[in-house]
């Protein structure tokens, strides 16, 4: 059996994952913890906030989310709605099996997604086995997100390894960031505030579509104003 979550029509055709209510794979082994699997179609975020108030804790994507090939409309929507929702479950920390194909390097960066749940399987790099291992061990929850305060919106990236926090205080960047979420084309948003996000490296080009990365903070693992 299966569980149907629909946002719109449209997009890229659904997707099923399935999914648990423990993020060990030894209790997910037991007796009552797999759950129906879930059918994902249009946006992913509120469908990512019924999986957690439904009891998901832990969630395997089908196949692999492929960067290397996204000219075609339809592979960059479809890497875009993937990518999307294991933003968004990492917001949740909710643990995501998934596996990814990057192009080859240096256009295939890792870094860029580091702070995203770390997949079971990366494609791509020239030493795929240490850019995994290296993501494995230095992921952490919060590592790059993003936050709405009154009349601003503020960013902490840590995924170089230092904090970079900008602060914008334009509606403009806030619109923009709502266009962004799920994909959009570069053209649906303004010039200047996109050429900002891509000199800090806070969208990805996937093909014709441009994706903001980071989350949008769901689950502290600390003060707030610790992070």
């Amino acid at each position: 059996m299966s569980t149907t979550i629909t946002e719109h029509p449209g997009g890229p055709a659904p997707l099923t994952v399935a999914a648990w209510r423990d993020y060990d794979p030894r209790a997910c082994a037991l007796p009552g913890m797999r759950m129906e699997d879930v059918r994902i179609e249009g946006p992913v975020t509120a469908a990512v906030d019924r999986l957690w108030e439904s009891g998901v804790r832990r969630v395997r994507l089908p196949g692999t989310v492929d960067l290397a090939a996204t000219g075609d409309p339809g592979a960059a929507a479809r890497a875009v709605r993937d990518l999307c929702l294991v933003r968004d479950l990492t917001a949740r920390a909710v643990f995501v099996e998934w596996r990814l194909r990057l192009a080859p390097e240096p256009s295939g960066d890792w870094e860029v997604l580091g702070h995203l749940q770390p997949p079971a399987e990366l494609e791509g790099p020239n030493d795929a086995a240490g850019a995994l291992a290296r993501w494995r061990e230095g992921h952490y929850l919060c590592k790059c997100l993003w936050r709405q305060g009154p009349g601003f919106v503020q960013i902490r990236d840590r995924r170089w390894g230092d904090l970079r926090r900008f602060t914008a205080d334009g509606p403009e960047y806030h619109a923009a960031i709502t266009t962004l979420a799920h994909g959009a084309r570069a053209g649906d948003v303004p010039a200047p505030v996109l050429a900002e996000f891509r000199e800090e490296r806070l969208v990805a080009d996937v093909g014709p579509l441009v994706l903001w990365l980071p989350y949008r903070v769901r689950r502290w693992i600390q003060e707030a104003m610790v992070i």
